[in-house]
C-alpha cells in the first residue's frame, strides 16, 4: 500500500534561524565613526567591539534604527542626520561664566572639557571663549550639528537577560558587571 502524493526521495530544506537585531538584543558590534569631511572621530578598532542592549537608547536613535534587523555578520554604512543623533547646535547652551567659579591648579584654555555641575546633574562643557574675568562654556555635546557616517559590522547578536533588561544594560564580558 502506498500513501499518495507521498515522495519517498523527499528531503525538507534544513531552515536556518538568523537571530535580528531587535529590542532587548545584545548586540556586538566593531565600528569607524567620520564626520562629512572623512575626518576619523571614534573606532572600535584595536580595542573590544562595542557592545549594548539595543532598544534602550544606548545608541544614537538614528543608528539604532538603522541596525534594526540586521543580523552577525552584516556589515552597513549609515548616514545619520544630527536631528537623528546629537541634534543641531543651540546657541541657548552657550553659557558665560565668572572665570573665579573654577576650581583647581589647572591653566583654562579654548577646548578644554571640563565637568559641571548642574541642576540636572553633572554635565560636561567645552571652553569656547576665555575673556578677562569671563569664560564662555558651550554645552552642546561635541557632536551636534554634525552629520555622522558610521561604517558598522555586527560581530554577534544575543538574547538578553531579565536583569540586563531590568537593569538597561549589559552585564557581563563587553558590558556592565555588578
Amino acid at each position: 500500500m502506498s500513501i499518495p502524493f507521498f515522495n519517498p526521495n523527499f528531503v525538507p530544506l534544513k531552515q536556518e534561524y538568523k537571530m535580528t537585531i531587535a529590542l532587548h538584543k545584545v548586540v556586538t558590534l566593531n565600528y569607524t565613526l567620520k564626520n562629512s569631511e572623512g575626518t576619523l572621530l571614534d573606532t572600535s578598532e584595536g580595542r573590544e567591539p562595542l557592545v549594548y542592549l539595543h532598544g534602550v537608547g544606548a545608541l544614537i536613535p538614528g543608528l539604532e534604527k538603522e541596525l534594526e534587523g540586521k543580523g552577525a555578520g552584516d556589515k552597513l554604512n549609515a548616514v545619520i542626520a544630527p536631528e537623528h543623533a546629537y541634534g543641531e547646535r543651540r546657541d541657548d547652551l552657550m553659557k558665560l561664566v565668572p572665570k573665579s567659579g573654577f576650581q583647581g591648579e589647572e591653566k583654562m584654555v579654548v577646548g578644554m572639557q571640563v565637568q559641571l555641575q548642574t541642576e540636572h546633574g553633572p554635565a560636561i562643557a567645552t571652553i569656547s571663549k576665555i575673556e578677562e574675568e569671563d569664560v564662555t562654556l558651550d554645552l552642546n555635546h561635541p557632536l551636534a550639528g554634525m552629520t555622522l557616517h558610521f561604517d558598522v559590522a555586527v560581530e554577534d547578536i544575543r538574547e538578553a537577560t531579565e536583569d540586563e533588561i531590568s537593569h538597561g544594560h549589559v552585564h557581563g564580558p563587553g558590558g556592565h558587571n555588578h
